[in-house]
């Protein structure tokens, strides 16, 4: 019973238990009861279960006569992660798995992740980056053999024991990162200065076994993402291709995503386990206050190039150990997109990565029928997609047009085109945006260009009002008093730091600002999902000016620099 009871709370499902009295006992109080005949309290969902995890039909609001569970049961200022499961799965993004912290990608967000590789597979092709693949799993000696690397991923390292009923002589792991798999091949291709710089990329999954309450996209057991792998004759040239990825992983957010972010520097505290040094860009995300590492590029030194003897003869005959560098960006962008443009009603797709562009909806009726309509939606599709828009016309007789129109809205396509008898008969359209909500028309002719102008303008002006909220949401202080007050109202904060020496300091902020904000006794896992602890994002490579004596905002040495801070998925 104790198992059945648990695999129900896991699904959502709403239980009753009912106790049989013995021969001879007093009849049973059957519980109070709704006017719809289930019992008033319901079940609390299982400890431990991230409530984005939660799976359709728990913690759901009772329905209303005459409502549809189609449509969204959640605000995104009343339950941003409950607002957000029911987005990705009423936009058809996602199916729930009967593993936790795994998930389907449905067509809809594979389409999106396509557009991304696609974007990204021409612009690494001139820096001299070519695709290749590598095996999922990794041996222990390998994994084990950089002690600071494997500390680092130990907890989240998913290992294969078992080959049907036999032990294996040695326990496998299934990649949470390919540095240990790849190297030791660099080390056999690698022998001459001719040999460099080699610049590889793969498109691949990954798993990483974490326990922390999972969120679809944004946290996941097993992940899809891109990962660079190089190496170089010197450290400068290492660097260059440190930046040039960075600047990939900015424009994926800004141009593709319509999501503003910060680059910058990590902390040594936060730096990518047995590297040197890292890089980052930071979202953030305004319905929940916090933010998000969009992407890293690490330069790892000469770190693995020692363990694992990735050496070369310089001009000079010398023997040198190369320099390399790693750096990664994941299907995590799709989460990031869907939480910043989201709205009530459900997406909000940038057309650059919005899998339709635009939806063609014919109003029919008896003066107007399909037969009737189909060619005149038709020649507007043609248009559209000879002007390159990824376009296409909904010709179901099964639905009305408020059905369709809701449907379209949910998955967030940037441009619905209205077509009524009027329309026909006037030669023109009407043009719906799905960011706005602006109705326009327009000529049928010269629709493709209309189109292609306005999803240019869309997609310019959701970057700058994402830009506009998160800009509102980035203060700066110089006195810790200010701090937790600061994230209370959901925001960033800019601090004078004491640099990367002082490693301790970075923990003494995170614990006094989880003591500071539940101080009157609330618990952390009753107010979200997530750490209230604040903790480093980066050091923005945009810095302020720092005036001589400026105190660094924990320890009170002298500042270096300024350091990001925020509540952090």
């Amino acid at each position: 019973p104790a198992d059945l009871m648990a695999y129900f709370e896991k699904c959502g499902v709403e239980v009753h238990v009912q106790e049989f009295a013995k021969k001879g006992d007093a009849p049973a109080v059957a519980p109070a009861a709704s006017s719809k005949g289930k019992p008033k309290d319901k079940p609390k969902p299982a400890k431990g279960q991230g409530k984005a995890e939660t799976k359709p039909g728990a913690n759901k609001k009772k329905v209303k006569a005459g409502k549809t569970l189609l449509a969204m049961q959640w605000k995104k200022t009343e339950n941003f992660p409950m607002w957000y499961s029911d987005v990705i799965v009423l936009s058809e993004m996602i199916s729930y798995y009967d593993i936790s912290g795994c998930y389907i990608l449905r067509p809809w967000s594979y389409k999106m992740w396509e557009l991304v590789q696609d974007w990204f597979n021409g612009q690494i092709r001139p820096l001299g980056v070519e695709n290749s693949y590598f095996p999922m799993f990794v041996s222990q000696d390998r994994l084990e053999k950089e002690k600071d690397h494997v500390e680092g991923f130990a907890p989240e390292v998913a290992w294969v024991t078992r080959s049907g009923d036999s032990e294996l002589a040695k326990p496998i792991a299934v990649r949470p990162t390919s540095e240990t798999i790849m190297y030791p091949a660099f080390a056999d291709w690698i022998k001459s200065h001719r040999d460099l710089p080699l610049k590889l990329n793969q498109w691949s999954n990954v798993v990483r076994w974490e326990f922390k309450d999972p969120t679809p996209f944004l946290r996941t057991r097993e992940f899809l993402w891109q990962e660079g792998h190089t190496a170089h004759a010197t450290y400068d040239e290492s660097q260059v291709m440190v930046r040039q990825a960075l600047e990939l992983y900015r424009r994926v957010y800004e141009e593709l995503m319509a999501v503003p972010v910060i680059p910058g520097y990590k902390t040594e505290k936060e730096k990518f386990a047995g590297g040197h040094q890292t890089t980052t860009v930071e979202a953030y995300i305004p319905g929940s206050g916090r933010a998000i590492q969009g992407a890293t590029s690490h330069n790892l030194g000469q770190n693995f190039g020692k363990m694992f003897d990735i050496s070369f003869q310089d001009e000079q005959g010398t023997s040198k150990i190369a320099w390399q560098t790693s750096w990664g960006l994941t299907t995590r962008t799709l989460g990031v997109c869907v939480m910043v443009h989201g709205d009530d009603t459900g997406l909000v797709l940038p057309p650059a990565v919005a899998p339709l562009q635009a939806i063609i909806v014919p109003i029919i009726s008896k003066k107007c029928t399909f037969e009737q309509v189909t060619p005149y939606c038709e020649s507007i599709l043609k248009q559209l997609e000879d002007a390159g828009i990824r376009a296409k016309y909904d010709d179901r007789d099964v639905y009305n047009p408020g059905w369709k129109y809701n449907h379209w809205e949910q998955k967030g396509v940037p441009i619905r085109i209205e077509v009524g008898p009027r329309d026909i008969e006037q030669g023109s359209v009407r043009l719906v945006l799905r960011y706005s909500g602006e109705k326009s028309d327009h000529k049928v002719e010269g629709i493709g260009d209309t189109v292609k102008s306005q999803l240019d303008f869309i997609q310019a002006d959701m970057l700058a009002k994402a830009k506009e909220t998160r800009d509102s949401h980035l203060v700066k202080i110089t006195e810790w008093e200010k701090f937790v007050p600061e994230l209370e109202k959901h925001n960033l904060v800019l601090t004078p730091w004491c640099g990367g020496e002082h490693q301790e300091w970075e923990e003494w902020v995170k614990t006094k600002s989880r003591e500071e904000t539940l101080k009157d006794g609330d618990e952390e896992d009753e107010r979200t999902a997530t750490s209230v602890a604040a903790k480093t994002l980066c050091i923005p490579f945009d810095q302020p000016e720092l005036p001589q004596g400026t105190k660094c905002i924990a320890s009170g040495l002298p500042a270096t620099c300024w350091v990001l801070w925020g509540r952090s998925y």
